[in-house]
């Protein structure tokens, strides 16, 4: 794959990454990671990881699960919606709360979502919902807060905040930036649509009509 497209997508095996309680993270962000892992543990937090790098496919995976109904569709409220029968309608509904695969920051293997191990119950599923952050791990998000805003975070911040671009908050969601700006730079709009002509993408029509749109709110928003 053409290293521009996808913010420089690499393969899994690359050599920039390594494994992390099972996640695959950009080796960069190893260090300043277990600093912040340590910082969590001193307040009787543990930090774990959900989800981190995402090849293409997967992402690709995720969006035409939720476009087939096979994965749900959830509303800006965390609560789960119909799937809509137009094929814009249905795209929409989908960027509420999944990226536009090979433009998701989980591509990048420096972003992670988060959540306190301590605080999920024997044998709970986490979901990644507005509704856990208010509820189960409160304290561990308010914790979050509270480091990034004294700059004692190594380097980690949220990038989907309200006011930014369309798509929904997400306090689970942090980036290491100092690594993941690097990569932004090699980003290319007209390689991801070539990417997508060429790609068995629900909704393809509609993403190709409207990506520059798309660009504007659902991607370029995020380059922080």
């Amino acid at each position: 794959m053409d290293s521009k497209i996808c913010y420089g997508l690499r393969p899994v095996d690359s050599a920039d990454f390594v494994e992390v309680d099972g996640y695959i993270v950009d080796k960069q962000v190893l260090g300043d990671y277990n600093k912040l892992k340590k910082t969590f543990a001193k307040s009787g937090f543990a930090l774990r990881i959900e989800s981190a790098y995402r090849p293409f496919e997967r992402q690709l995976s995720i969006w035409n699960r939720k476009a087939s109904g096979e994965l749900k569709l959830l509303s800006a409220e965390g609560l789960p919606m119909e799937r809509p029968d137009d094929d814009e309608e249905l795209m929409y509904a989908i960027l509420t709360w999944s990226a536009l695969p090979g433009a998701s920051r989980h591509h990048l293997g420096t972003d992670l979502d988060v959540v306190d191990g301590n605080a999920c119950p024997a044998g709970y599923e986490v979901e990644l919902t507005p509704a856990e952050c208010d509820g189960m791990f409160r304290p561990f998000h308010e914790k979050l807060s509270e480091l990034i805003g004294a700059g004692e975070s190594f380097g980690f911040e949220r990038v989907f905040v309200p006011g930014r671009g369309k798509i929904q908050p997400e306090k689970w969601h942090i980036a290491h930036l100092p690594t993941s700006r690097k990569y932004l730079e090699n980003f290319s709009l007209k390689d991801l649509r070539a990417l997508y002509e060429k790609t068995d993408i629900a909704c393809k029509s509609a993403l190709l009509d409207n990506l520059e749109s798309l660009a504007e709110n659902y991607i370029y928003p995020y380059f922080v």
